[in-house]
């Protein structure tokens, strides 16, 4: 039994055509889906994972795919992912995986995806989560299970790490040559973790798309220090398209661009500022947070932190 694809692989041409940000790339992926051949491939799932590697093989652009749809796409062009997004917010802590005071007065914040900030609470969860780390002495932020998501929840989380307003990245779309700025916000609610506390970022190869920005922006800000290994080199930016009633695709047509540097990171990743395994990173983030406490003082309420911290960190030497 074979099928037929080349009315859906036309429309997927003409989308990579119109909407891909580099043209030259968009005519080599064309015509390595013109030479496959998917006649064998009877459902839509199959179809999808097969031409999703024949493009991702021209270039490596993990933000280039087409996907399956469980719910039926409307006619509408651009596919609005909102009603599934916020169920898949809900049932997963709206992308915070963890929220942790750890002994030692130190923050760990484990986030796995960001979620528009708009979408079933999603802000309001950040702001709760930032709200519990504002008081610690230094915060270990998990990116290391990252996945992505929208700019605007990276900046409302930015905003509580930095003491003024800060440009954090700028989203360019050649085809239109139009950029979208992103800054933290002018109001915080507080109170805020601040600008001047250490921040120890854990980052590894599953750490991807928006989950890399995040990274990026505080290493080139000179706000955080990287641990762990080399992220997967994912900083395209697309809109999702429909392609059937069941497949939508993804076709990238934008950009970021830290405004510090001018750097990307769209298939080299961002680089740690001290390498090691990924399982090794946390314990690495802890270890210098603890240090940074016991140069704090043992005054007052702060000699019991104090003694947290050295208990902490003796057991951590241990292992």
């Amino acid at each position: 039994m074979t099928r037929d694809w080349s009315a859906v692989a036309d429309v997927l041409m003409s989308q990579l055509t119109e909407h891909y940000l580099h043209p030259d790339v968009a005519e080599r992926i064309c015509a390595r889906i013109r030479s496959a051949d998917y006649r064998d491939l009877v459902d839509e799932r199959e179809f999808a994972d097969a031409v999703t590697e024949d493009m991702q093989s021209v270039n490596g652009d993990l933000h280039l795919f087409v996907r399956y749809s469980e719910e039926e796409l409307t006619e509408e062009s651009t596919v609005d992912e909102s009603p599934l997004r916020a169920d898949q917010a809900v049932l997963t802590g709206h992308g915070f995986a963890k929220v942790e005071r750890l002994p030692g007065n130190i923050a760990l914040l484990d986030i796995r995806k960001f979620y528009d900030p708009t979408v079933a609470g999603a802000g309001a969860a950040a702001i709760a989560a930032m709200h519990l780390v504002a008081g610690a002495d230094a915060l270990v932020l998990d990116l290391r299970n990252n996945r992505g998501g929208e700019p605007e929840m990276n900046a409302l989380v930015s905003g509580f790490l930095f003491d003024e307003r800060t440009h954090l990245v700028d989203l360019y779309f050649p085809a239109a040559d139009r950029t979208l700025q992103y800054w933290t916000d002018s109001f915080v609610p507080g109170p805020i973790f601040g600008g001047t506390k250490p921040i120890y970022v854990l980052i590894g190869g599953r750490t991807i798309s928006g989950g890399e920005g995040m990274a990026f922006q505080l290493q080139q800000s000179k706000r955080a220090t990287l641990i762990g290994e080399t992220t997967a080199g994912a900083g395209n930016f697309h809109y999702p398209l429909r392609l059937t009633a069941r497949l939508l695709s993804a076709i990238p047509s934008g950009y970021p661009v830290d405004p510090v540097s001018g750097g990307r990171w769209e298939g080299v990743g961002v680089l740690p500022d001290i390498a090691v395994p990924p399982e090794q990173a946390f314990d690495v983030g802890y270890r210098l947070s603890l240090e940074h406490v016991l140069g704090l003082g043992e005054e007052g309420a702060r000699r019991q932190v104090a003694e947290d911290a050295r208990t902490a960190l003796t057991r951590l030497r241990g292992r």
